[in-house]
């Protein structure tokens, strides 16, 4: 889009004009055809879920908490211990009952090796609270991870739509410098035949300057969107095809959508899990106030060689255990204490993100709503910008109007242009952020072409390992 140039002007400046006209809608429009080989958001953000740096970190976090499983599981399990030991030994000792006084010395190699084997029998529910715990953490950390992928779907999406944005502004602000280089020339030429004063000139020539800067500034804006996207997506913007808005996606009202909120934001869900994992706390910490029994076997042999004789032997022993704690100088009623007081926090945290995520849904739900509105709004104002700037230029031939009155008038169509642009791209960013906010936001709801990241897999490979240090799938 661009300004438009009177009528009668000369072919070159009628040129400009329609030039003009057709960028930036061409560029930013909700439906059109895409050149070959562009670049649509739905493959954007695939290429994002996939090779996001920051969202791969988090699957790592998730797959490092799903390791907190077979740790509480252990408790579970018998510890098995070996234990050897060799050594050398030397006895001297005085003969002085025979009254030679005679030195007599030995030396020995004492040694001995075996096996302990422990299995703890009841320790009052902690081990069973404990892997319990784990698996609210892990369900936990999947939750922050659901979020991070709305986080970096929104962001993706901003990232696409602002660059289709700043070109298509870039392009609006180029255009305009044409229109008014062209607008100076014909105002110089005016002014040497003497309808036109030196001030309609340095009026052009002001104006002109004008729209070089913000061009300059219009670059700068560009290339910051660009480095953006190539965070979020992973590589450089190129030829991008136009992106529509996810209207069909959107919960039908505010009140569905709270709803919704509510009962599925991986934030919302985070915090009850917390919940449960601070309640667990208090639970583990109770344990340590009641008995535990222990079992354990023993399998050793020991051995002793002086010169050409040996001993050898060996022992054998099987026992329960049974420890009660009486007092431990208050550390586990202080603990207790403490995870009480966790636990209220924790709940009190979960009424707090219920709230915020309903603030967030509500402000996200105002600017999509309102966004449609702008679009028309700004539709109206481009066209009244138009008829006016047509009508101040003929006045202007008749000597009813200043040259400024038409620059003036000239800068707030493309304002209005400009407007219309970021009127369009807010209104496909609003309804990510939307969907976001809601937590619907992911690769399955939008349909990307990708494999979705199952933590699960990692979690089912690692919960019973007994053995080993690999990490599954070469990770």
């Amino acid at each position: 889009m661009q300004v438009r140039l009177s009528q009668s002007g000369p072919a070159s400046v009628r040129a400009v004009r329609r030039k003009a006209l057709l960028v930036g809608v061409a560029i930013l429009a909700c439906a059109g055809v895409a050149p070959a080989q562009a670049e649509t958001i739905s493959s954007a953000l695939t290429r994002a879920y996939g090779n996001n740096p920051d969202l791969n970190q988090q699957r790592a976090a998730t797959r490092a908490v799903d390791e907190n499983v077979p740790k509480a599981t252990a408790g579970y399990r018998p510890t098995i211990t070996g234990q050897a030991q060799a050594g050398v030994q030397y006895l001297g000792t005085n003969a002085t009952s025979t009254g030679t006084g005679a030195v007599i010395q030995t030396h020995t190699t004492p040694g001995m090796f075996g096996v302990t084997v422990s299995q703890n029998i009841w320790n009052g529910n902690r081990t069973i609270n404990g892997v319990r715990q784990a698996d609210s953490q892990v369900l936990g950390s999947r939750e922050q991870l659901r979020q991070s992928e709305q986080l970096l779907l929104a962001n993706a999406a901003a990232a696409y739509m602002n660059v289709l944005r700043d070109t298509a502004t870039l392009n609006l602000n180029n255009n305009n410098v044409e229109v008014l280089a062209e607008q100076l020339r014909l105002t110089e030429g005016r002014f040497r035949i003497g309808e036109l004063t030196r001030t309609d000139v340095a009026q052009a020539q002001a104006a002109l300057e004008q729209g070089r800067a913000s061009a300059i500034v219009a670059q700068a804006t560009l290339a910051a969107s660009l480095a953006a996207y190539r965070q979020y997506i992973g590589v450089e913007a190129k030829s991008l095809d136009p992106a529509r808005p996810l209207d069909r996606l959107v919960p039908r009202s505010l009140t569905d959508a709270i709803n919704r909120a509510q009962a599925e934001h991986p934030l919302i869900q985070a915090a009850l899990h917390n919940v449960d994992i601070t309640a667990l706390s208090v639970k583990i910490n109770e344990g340590a106030l009641m008995p535990s029994v222990d079992a354990s076997a023993n399998v050793s042999r020991s051995f002793e060689q002086q010169g050409l004789v040996g001993m050898h032997a060996t022992t054998a022993s099987v026992a329960g255990t049974l420890t009660v704690p009486f007092y431990d100088g208050g550390l586990t009623y202080s603990s207790i204490r403490q995870s009480k007081e966790l636990l209220a926090q924790a709940r009190l945290q979960a009424d707090l993100q219920r709230d915020q995520v309903r603030a967030q849904v509500v402000s996200a739900w105002g600017q999509w709503d309102a966004s449609a509105r702008v679009i028309q709004s700004t539709q109206a104002a481009v066209r009244a910008a138009e008829i006016a700037l047509n009508g101040v230029r003929e006045e202007a031939k008749v000597g009813q109007r200043t040259t400024i009155e038409v620059l003036n008038q000239q800068q707030a169509l493309l304002q209005s242009r400009v407007n219309l642009i970021s009127a369009q791209r807010d209104r496909v960013v609003n309804s990510y952020a939307l969907l976001s906010a809601v937590g619907q936001l992911s690769a399955r709801s939008l349909g990307l072409r990708v494999s979705s990241y199952d933590p699960g897999v990692h979690y089912d490979q690692v919960k019973g390992k007994w053995f080993g240090t690999g990490i599954p799938d070469g990770r």
